[in-house]
């Protein structure tokens, strides 16, 4: 049962180094534990970096055309250096950009592109701060905290800037919000005093009544503003009872008198609301309250979305009418009922990918964003032009986060519309529609809080005005740069806009636009080109990777880009199948070579692609590799390549491997600064074991024994001594899903013990001495491709392992419990 985590799930502990764990896991389901959340920072990158290129090989595409609304900015490639900065807060000042968050973190811009951290960490060495800790002792305290969550900072009229700080508990929300201040915008900052606690149970609260964490507050996320008139605001609130709104004193920066919590908005029994940001437009005369639903991190379904009043403090509306203070988790359903707010809220953003297919420019899989969120929002006085500025994770990035600055326009109906890519720069202007027409990726965010990435659809804007492709409508240009789709009957409004498209490494039109329901679709055209073209772009990219020694099914892809059709034929269908399963020979009877032939067509244009596969035949008793360790690393069955020494990480060289007396024979002595690269695509299938035996000279956390990846973001770790999540138990760790398999137990320095774990598609067992320890379902499917990487007492990221090693073996397939068991006896 997922547990609740009253201050979003614990955020981020903000573990600044990615080459630290990448990422040391920290996505918590059990009682006291929720998330903890990594960061990640990459400097002077294209964001072109999901399409495979580099600042020295991007190039401007050929079919830039109608570059009426960024005149001039197509001659350049923007440059991004990224930051990771949790739940960022904005605040300018002078020409300069600032952003603060959780764990006392700061990043600042000139352009909305470049960020330099100011700060990261809730330590004494944060020069926000003369010693953070010493300063806030008695919030930390009340919080039972050794960190802070999200901050807010704003100039008030004394010309001073006040920090919101606030720090929460995790497993409840017992919280302390307060304030401190500064003459300059990066401090130090000194303690005004607490303003705000929650978490008294039993006890009266802010208001005098006994505190209720279904109806109170859990004091954390502040956003202080001023309204139109020059009022003094500060909402706040995360999950618990809601988010709250309080009228403060402009003069010192606190809440005026006997609010008590001040006026519920919108929330309550738990619902995972938060993160609550105001922006008043004089566009439109609304303020615009954004919001967070869902779990932040990378499954928990974060999405950005948007409510709007006509004063400050309420009542705020949706697009479809709804009061937002109606918006509430039922209270009869579990807890983090996310289907009881799900239907509220203007949408602008969730989890997506404008996916890469087959014969689209670049490498990887497209350009995308998971659970992006905690925004705040800039309007530009100057330019007219606005600004959302959130935290996101990405696809196949684990929980590593960064930075993202999006423009935003006013639609017809006054409700903002989220530019489909980040800002680079671009102006809105007049949009001709020879501009528009031609080919899509489309992006329906839905309405849904939900782990799922939604990935686009192929769609064509036509001359004529209809909407053709995976979607049927019709669409149309309106003042210039309006948008008008109507698709699969409804009607969506916003605007068409120029944006670079990293994928592609050019500028392309593109659209973003909102139903009445709240629902946000996004466009990015797609370069102009013929049939034979696109089915070239086809024949060129498709690749099955490496067929010279297949063990498992091969995926067959059956469509590439813009429908083209993808049809297999098989020159021994009886081994390979036309929809890629293999069946591998019989032992003995010798590998089998197979030739697929892939027809693609699209219209009338066609081609063919052949490739040559080597299905291996059948292991006996499905051993794949036996490493003895006989004062060598060479695969015992000689079915693999011998192992090479590396250093001490998986990808560096200069280490040594010694041998001494082990279970059976030698036994391999690692030394703390060396460990054995394994042959690439040793497993590439979801079924599989693997047997070892272990006399560790000493126990550290994180240390490897066993490791596969996929990537960086994708892996298995056999680990003697495991993270704190598990009680440092021996484990098995996944940093795909974050999976944990403990033992219960720990492993004895000094002494030899027998690890083994099976996989079978999704069902994982772990064994000590051949005795299980471990079992449970939903382990993540890591070894997709054939060349996965593969090493002995080392990875990219942890102290290496010291001891002794025997008897690695590795299977493609799932051990039973006897078998196991006969591994573990120390008897040859």
């Amino acid at each position: 049962m997922e547990v609740p985590n009253y201050c979003s799930l614990q955020r981020e502990r903000g573990i600044i180094n990615l080459n630290k764990n990448v990422i040391q896991r920290f996505i918590a389901v059990t009682l006291m534990a929720s998330l903890i959340v990594p960061v990640s920072s990459f400097a002077n990158v294209i964001d072109a970096t999901a399409a495979g290129v580099t600042p020295s090989t991007v190039i401007q595409s050929s079919n830039v055309v109608g570059n009426q609304q960024n005149e001039g900015q197509e001659d350049t490639i923007p440059v991004f250096k990224d930051a990771s900065v949790h739940d960022p807060s904005v605040i300018k000042v002078d020409d300069t950009y600032y952003v603060f968050g959780s764990h006392l973190a700061a990043a600042k811009t000139k352009d909305l592109m470049q960020w330099d951290l100011v700060a990261a960490g809730a330590n004494v060495n944060n020069p926000l701060f003369e010693n953070v800790v010493e300063e806030l002792k008695e919030t930390f305290a009340w919080a039972q905290s050794d960190t802070l969550w999200a901050a807010d900072v704003i100039q008030l009229s004394d010309g001073r800037f006040y920090m919101y700080y606030n720090a929460c508990k995790g497993d409840s929300p017992r919280s302390a919000l307060g304030v401190a201040v500064a003459d300059n915008v990066e401090g130090p900052y000194e303690d005004l005093g607490i303003l705000l606690k929650s978490g008294m149970w039993g006890q009266p609260s802010e208001d005098g009544t006994i505190y209720d964490a279904r109806e109170h507050p859990n004091v954390v996320d502040p956003d202080v503003f001023y309204d139109k008139d020059g009022k003094l605001w500060m909402m706040y609130g995360s999950y618990s009872g809601g988010i709250f709104i309080l009228e403060m004193d402009s003069a010192t920066g606190k809440p005026l008198p006997d609010q008590g919590y001040g006026k519920k908005l919108i929330g309550g029994n738990h619902s995972r609301i938060e993160g609550a940001y105001v922006l008043y437009s004089p566009e439109t005369d609304y303020y615009y309250m954004y919001l967070s639903f869902g779990g932040l991190d990378a499954t928990g379904g974060y999405n950005i979305r948007v409510a709007r009043s006509e004063n400050p403090d309420g009542p705020y509306y949706d697009a479809e009418g709804n009061e937002m203070i109606n918006v509430k988790a039922d209270p009869s359903l579990p807890i983090f009922d996310d289907r009881s707010i799900e239907p509220f809220g203007v949408k602008l953003m969730g989890s997506f990918l404008f996916e890469r297919e087959i014969g689209d420019p670049g490498t990887g899989i497209g350009t995308g964003y998971v659970s992006p969120g905690h925004n705040s929002a800039y309007y530009d006085p100057e330019t007219g032009k606005q600004f959302l500025i959130f935290h996101t994770r990405f696809p196949q990035r684990g929980e590593a986060h960064e930075i993202r600055v999006h423009q935003m326009f006013m639609n017809s109906e006054g409700w903002p519309v989220v530019a489909p890519y980040r800002y680079t720069g671009e102006t809105l202007g007049k949009v001709y529609r020879e501009d528009v027409v031609g080919d899509y990726k489309l992006v329906n965010h839905a309405k849904d809080i939900s782990a799922a990435i939604k990935t686009s659809q192929f769609i064509r804007l036509n001359k004529n005005s209809t909407i053709s492709g995976d979607v049927s409508g019709t669409w149309k240009r309106t003042a210039h740069n309006k948008a008008e789709l109507t698709v699969d009957g409804v009607l969506y409004d916003g605007v068409f806009i120029r944006e670079w498209d990293p994928a592609s490494a050019s500028y392309v039109m593109t659209f973003t636009a909102l139903s009445k329901q709240g629902v946000a679709i996004w466009g990015s055209r797609m370069a102009d080109k013929s049939d034979e073209e696109i089915v070239a772009d086809v024949q060129n990219d498709l690749n099955l990777g490496d067929t010279s020694g297949v063990t498992n099914n091969l995926p067959l892809p059956a469509e590439g880009t813009r429908q083209t059709a993808i049809v297999w034929s098989s020159s021994n269908a009886d081994i390979v199948s036309e929809s890629g399963v293999v069946n591998r020979p019989e032992p003995g009877t010798g590998n089998a070579t197979v030739t697929l032939t892939a027809a693609i067509t699209k219209g009338d244009a066609s081609a063919t692609k052949t490739f040559t596969v080597v299905v291996k035949e059948q292991t006996i008793d499905g051993v794949v590799a036996h490493y003895a360790f006989e004062n060598n690393l060479t695969d015992s069955l000689g079915n693999l390549g011998a192992g090479t020494v590396t250093g001490d990480r998986i990808d560096k060289t200069g280490g040594a491997i010694t041998y001494a007396s082990g279970v059976h024979g030698d036994a391999a002595a690692f030394d703390g600064a060396s460990g054995i690269r394994l042959p690439n695509g040793l497993i590439s299938s979801n079924t599989y074991s693997v047997s070892l035996w272990l006399n560790p000279d000493q126990l550290t956390e994180f240390t490897t024994t066993f490791f596969g990846a996929r990537d960086t973001n994708n892996w298995v770790s056999l680990l003697p001594k495991g993270h704190g999540w598990v009680n440092n138990d021996t484990m098995v760790w996944s940093g795909t899903a974050w999976y944990d398999a403990g033992t219960g137990m720990k492993i004895k320095a000094g002494e030899w013990s027998h690890l083994a774990f099976t996989v079978n598609n999704g069902s994982i067992a772990v064994y000590v001495n051949g005795a299980q320890k471990f079992s449970r379902t939903g382990f993540p499917n890591v070894f997709t491709t054939t060349d996965g990487v593969f090493s002995l007492g080392v990875n990219w990221w942890d102290t290496p392992y010291k001891g002794l090693m025997d008897e690695l073996r590795i299977y493609e397939t799932a051990l039973t419990a006897e078998e196991i068991a006969k591994l573990a006896t120390k008897t040859p």
